[in-house]
């Protein structure tokens, strides 16, 4: 229930809040629940990247040279700055980071991913064959 709210407040809600996420194509390999749950999983990620609010991107395995961002990160970030807030996920739990220092690593972290990514548009191509190939 509380997975569902979140995502209607964050993606589907009538005024919805700008949305960018970052995937490594191992997260989008992983099989949790049969080829049947991932295929639809891919393609509800497919079909929520047409939201004009949604930008999603992949970073493949085809990609040479893309080293030193090998953990989950989740950068909440608005208007202002300084209340910005990363969420990592590590062997002793969940860190929440929000020091200026922190946050501006995580910042330049976040864009050196972002700009390696795949753009949204080969992104959404590579995310559909994965699920064809299930």
């Amino acid at each position: 229930m509380a997975h569902r709210m979140r995502r209607t407040v964050v993606i589907e809600d009538p005024d919805p809040m700008p949305y960018e996420t970052v995937m490594h194509e191992a997260a989008l390999r992983i099989s949790v629940a049969g080829r049947s749950a991932m295929r639809a999983q891919l393609r509800r990620i497919l079909e929520m990247s047409e939201a004009e609010h949604v930008t999603v991107r992949a970073v493949p395995f085809a990609l040479d040279d893309f080293a030193g961002a090998g953990c989950t990160m989740v950068y909440l970030g608005g208007a202002v700055s300084r209340l910005d807030t990363v969420v990592r996920d590590a062997p002793h739990g969940t860190a929440f980071v929000d020091s200026e220092a922190q946050l501006e690593h995580f910042r330049k972290l976040f864009n050196r991913v972002r700009a390696e990514s795949l753009s949204p548009e080969r992104s959404r191509d590579l995310i559909y064959q994965l699920s064809e190939d299930l």
